[in-house]
């Protein structure tokens, strides 16, 4: 309510609450209470949305009105994730979910014009896709979230200041040799408040929006995507776009993602994980790319916030945005125009 969502008396305020979210969202709406907010609840469901989506015929209305205008009129959109199953959703069409996505796009951007906050409550089902028992994963997840924020901002800005005066950015690693540029953008120091521009909580990266890359990358951290496990997926770029790809496990995912539309081919984000309060990998993309050592790129639509103002209209357009990630712990170097500003995990400010 303070840090993050910076929650105001007479704030409207929408509260997406997931099937395993219950008691946290018994704690927001309290909290909300107290502090005078008007609140409006929904029921997020993987478990519905699939019922919903494998029933239709595919053949979605564009931009629902009423939808639409929920969030045009909300001043913040708070996402409390958390589900009974975490492929709950897997065996929905690929195209059905293409289009439904598609469909919705003026909707979804209503809600990112919010200050909109998205989260997780432990569930068994994460800490089982984790591979941890119930209890040592609510440790986990409140390592991630209950950080000094103020502090981890000061370093992150260390970061984002000399991104911000880079041209292009490299990666090196094992079957690794990416370039990207980055001058023109406006990285976030995205360390979990919107008074940042930052929205998910736990947070701790900074990122920004890449355009012409070009080079290999391969991603040798195991992740699910809409509901399915993808591994080892490697991705070439030329002209700025993917050309190639493969995967070890889960392949199609990632032909679904990459043709969604003409953005898809495109980077979004490059993300630089510096949360040292997550210490282990989860498949659960909201704590895994924030971790130090790693360094993220999405697929798809790119972030407004990562242009100048009066320039927002160059973002990467897409239906999608998927992340994937690399492990920068070992054998790895990022440059900032030539300089070299992390080695094996450590930058160049840490001993």
């Amino acid at each position: 309510m303070e840090w993050s969502a910076r929650i105001e008396r007479g704030d409207d305020v929408v509260v997406s609450v997931a099937e395993g979210a219950h008691d946290l969202g018994v704690a927001v709406a309290e909290a909300l209470g107290e502090r005078g907010a008007n609140v409006v609840t929904l029921y997020g469901s993987d478990e519905v949305s699939r019922a919903y989506l494998n029933a239709h015929d595919g053949d979605f209305d564009e931009s629902p009105e009423y939808e639409r205008a929920l969030f045009e009129n909300a001043d913040s959109v708070l996402r409390l994730g958390g589900g009974r199953n975490t492929a709950a959703d897997a065996d929905v069409p690929s195209e059905r979910r293409q289009a439904y996505s598609k469909a919705r796009e003026d909707v979804r951007e209503a809600r990112m014009a919010t200050d909109w906050v998205s989260t997780v409550h432990p569930t068994r089902s994460l800490a089982q896709q984790a591979g941890m028992s119930y209890e040592e994963y609510e440790d986990f997840v409140y390592d991630a979230v209950l950080r000094d924020w103020s502090e981890l901002a000061e370093r992150m800005a260390k970061v984002k200041d000399r991104l911000d005066e880079t041209d292009e950015v490299r990666l090196v690693k094992e079957d690794t040799d990416l370039t990207m540029r980055v001058d023109g953008r406006v990285s976030v120091n995205s360390c979990a408040s919107v008074a940042y521009d930052s929205h998910n909580l736990p947070s701790g990266e900074v990122f920004t929006a890449p355009y012409a890359t070009e080079g290999e990358v391969f991603f040798d951290v195991p992740m699910t995507i809409n509901g399915r496990r993808v591994r080892d997926v490697r991705l070439t770029f030329e002209g700025g776009e993917v050309v190639d790809w493969s995967a070890a496990q889960g392949e199609a995912a990632i032909t679904e993602t990459v043709e969604t539309d003409d953005g898809a081919k495109r980077l979004g984000e490059l993300g630089i994980g510096m949360n040292r309060g997550i210490d282990r990998f989860t498949d659960s993309i909201l704590f895994d790319e924030k971790m130090g050592d790693t360094v993220h790129l999405a697929l798809g639509r790119a972030y407004t916030s990562n242009f100048p103002e009066g320039s927002e209209g160059e973002a990467n357009d897409s239906a999608v945005h998927v992340d994937m990630i690399t492990d920068m712990s070992e054998d790895s170097r990022m440059l900032f125009d030539g300089d070299v500003v992390q080695e094996d995990g450590k930058f160049w400010f840490e001993e």
